[in-house]
């Protein structure tokens, strides 16, 4: 902290989500790239990877040694694939470095559930009880101070936004929960195949992992410490042909005597020291472009007394709000600064 800023170091700096954080920090005032990591690209200038950053980041990718890290960095993001950071993370906190974790590793209390929808080995069980979930608008209290935190998943955050008021008020049937919802390509990361070929996916919509998403388990974490109960949600997952976004649209029974205008009144008073959860207006609903390029979440509701069930719609960019944006809420949270600091700019239009 020679300069006042404390160094952050990113590793898996050559994906979507690295490049993102790496975006995002470049304009934190209390907070710097010093090193970005990978286990592929060792020796090679970062703009190597992305020339967007030509004159403007000029990093070289290294190799991880978290002993050498320690006398570099104060916190690390590990924007890494599943099963790496179930390994890394301890060996980086022996180190007395601080982690924000955005793979999966960390979400799960319960290692037999990650085992069993991430089809591989846990995290230690020690290391599972010590993460701290870090959705920021909800538990912020939680993340404050704290050296490792494990960053919620784009679906889970744009769909718990969405639900945790109404669940927690008993407003609406947590058995009856379904939720469709919808990202854009850039969800699945920078690696190549079948599934994110342009050809494959322009002009086409398809569902994918249908009950069998490994976001599931975390939704359904959270929901059910929030409803004091179990709770087992429907949730399917659609790929559409754009690069970021996610539109998380719920359906849910909900007591008749409920209208739109008191869930806007309820939630704006849940979120009402949140910044970056915006409620809308009774009868408009939000779209992702609302949202891209920002930190913000927005949530609208619609409630059809016909078929007594309330529609609740919510958008996040899903490597903002969804990723980087909401990792770097959880670094304010856990230094003692503003949530907003870094992240105070508005949606990219049109």
């Amino acid at each position: 902290m020679s300069n006042g800023k404390i160094k952050a170091a990113i590793v898996g700096a050559t994906g979507y989500g690295g490049a993102e954080l790496i975006r995002l920090l470049h304009h934190h005032p209390y907070a710097e790239v010093c090193c970005v990591l990978s286990s592929s690209s060792g020796g090679t200038p970062l703009s190597a990877s992305f020339p967007h950053l030509t004159n403007i980041i000029e990093l070289e990718l290294e190799a991880i040694e978290p002993a050498v890290l320690k006398n570099k960095a104060d916190v690390v993001f590990l924007a890494t694939p599943a099963g790496v950071s179930a390994e890394l993370a301890p060996k980086l906190l022996e180190q007395g470095l601080k982690v924000i974790d955005l793979s999966g590793d960390l979400r799960l209390k319960d290692g037999a559930v990650y085992e069993k929808w991430y089809k591989r080995s846990p995290a230690a069980n020690d290391m599972l009880e010590r993460a701290v979930y870090g959705l920021s608008d909800v538990y912020g209290e939680r993340v404050s101070g704290q050296p490792l935190i494990a960053n919620p998943g784009c679906f889970p955050t744009a769909t718990l936004l969405g639900l945790i008021p109404a669940v927690k008020e008993g407003w609406i049937d947590p058995a009856t929960i379904i939720i469709d919802a919808k990202t854009g390509v850039s969800g699945a990361g920078r690696g190549t195949g079948l599934g994110t070929h342009y050809s494959e996916i322009n002009e086409s919509v398809k569902a994918y992992k249908v009950n069998a998403h490994q976001h599931i388990p975390e939704i359904e974490q959270v929901l059910t410490e929030t409803a004091g109960r179990e709770v087992v949600v429907t949730f399917t997952t659609h790929l559409i042909p754009m690069t970021r976004g996610i539109l998380s649209t719920i359906y849910a029974s909900v007591d008749d005597t409920r209208a739109a205008q008191d869930f806007i009144d309820l939630y704006r008073t849940f979120y009402a020291d949140r910044p970056f959860v915006r409620i809308r207006e009774n009868g408009i609903l939000p779209a992702t472009k609302e949202v891209s390029g920002s930190n913000y979440c927005d949530i609208g509701f619609s409630v059809d007394e016909r078929t007594g069930r309330v529609t609740i719609v919510s958008a996040i960019d899903n490597m903002v709000k969804g990723a980087a944006g909401q990792a770097i809420q959880n670094l304010n949270l856990m230094m003692g600064w503003d949530e907003a600091e870094g992240l105070n700019f508005i949606p990219v239009y049109p």
